[in-house]
């Protein structure tokens, strides 16, 4: 790889981060705040690829968790991550390895895309939900299962699957005219 070409990574990869960082701004509270960051994730990762994708996704999380307000309603710090739904920030790493995974060993065709991306926002909220459960224990008492996933992802199941179409109809039509 020539310099040219690591200088045009390293740079998709920080747009990737400001991608999400922006996207999650772009918020309706509810107890866990209704983002396009999983959106951004998801497009991100259509767009740049498991590798590059997942490198985007840390370096957003590493700017939020030295304190740059890239969370949702313009937060950061390390207490982001450990909060309530910190796992859900710490399960996009997830997102990209499985997207990143399924694209070495399956390719990249779109169906290996489509269903990746769907196991990648289950592990969101199966991660996600159990971090929520531990954490909100802790702070204010047990909590249910079912109660958790009426709090944290039944009422994103649908908004989450028409981020995952819109990302990936996105995705395909902006890689060409971007040169990815």
């Amino acid at each position: 790889m020539n310099r040219k070409s690591k200088a045009l990574d390293l740079t998709y990869m920080a747009l990737g981060a400001v991608l999400i960082a922006v996207c999650s701004w772009i918020s309706i509270p509810a107890s866990v705040p209704f983002t396009l960051q999983t959106f951004a994730v998801f497009l991100v990762l259509g767009l740049l690829g498991g590798k590059r994708g997942t490198v985007s996704i840390l370096v957003y999380l590493l700017l939020g968790a030295i304190g740059i307000p890239v969370f949702s309603g313009f937060t950061g710090g390390f207490s982001r991550l450990i909060g309530m739904t910190g796992g859900y920030l710490i399960s996009y790493i997830f997102i990209g390895l499985i997207y990143w995974g399924a694209g070495k060993l399956f390719g990249t065709k779109l169906p290996v895309r489509i269903i990746s991306m769907l196991v990648g926002n289950l592990v969101c909220y199966a991660f996600g939900t159990a971090w929520f459960m531990v954490v909100y224990a802790g702070q204010t008492g047990p909590i249910g299962l079912g109660t958790a996933l009426g709090m944290c992802v039944i009422p994103f199941i649908l908004p989450d699957l028409l981020k995952i179409a819109l990302a990936i109809f996105l995705a395909g039509r902006l890689r060409k005219p971007l040169h990815l």
